[in-house]
């Protein structure tokens, strides 16, 4: 786990969700885990091909209320070097191409279909990036809590 921060506050878990593109499933990552961790996780999102961030993931982002003037479309090559608690991949594609992060607690897959690879009408194409967020949000929602749980429990042994 990471060092402790300033005056002896824990320092945020450090986590870094992989895509393809970084334009949907890695930047919504990001964003529920942004929303549900707070101020106890740092998280990045980067693509191995990054391509620009979707339209449609601004758009289900805004309809949930969640803040995303901070995304923009990286590389992982941004963050080779840099230590992680956590590196979760969102496709299969950069799961089997991601590079290996030093210090990695642990590494998590998982594989979620391509929203922005829906062909159809909007409104269609719409429906897929917002069953790709509530299926991401569910998930997401259980990692926090039991990021925390770890957080606390290496914490507490640590003392004992």
């Amino acid at each position: 786990m990471t060092e402790s921060g300033d005056a002896g506050t824990p320092a945020p878990i450090r986590v870094l969700v992989v895509c393809t593109g970084n334009s949907a499933r890695s930047v919504i990552g990001e964003a529920l885990i942004r929303r549900h961790g707070g101020a106890d996780f740092e998280v990045h999102s980067a693509g191995t091909e990054p391509k620009g961030i979707n339209p449609l993931t601004e758009r289900v982002l805004d309809d949930a209320g969640i803040d995303h003037t901070w995304a923009r479309s990286k590389s992982v090559t941004e963050y080779l070097g840099q230590h992680f608690d956590y590196v979760i991949t969102v496709c299969d594609q950069a799961r089997q191409v991601c590079p290996v992060f030093p210090g990695v607690h642990e590494s998590l897959h998982w594989g979620y279909e391509d929203p922005a690879a829906v062909e159809g009408s909007e409104e269609e194409r719409l429906a897929a990036f917002r069953s790709t967020m509530t299926m991401m949000s569910t998930r997401i929602q259980a990692f926090v809590t039991l990021a925390r749980r770890e957080r606390r429990e290496a914490a507490g042994a640590s003392r004992g």
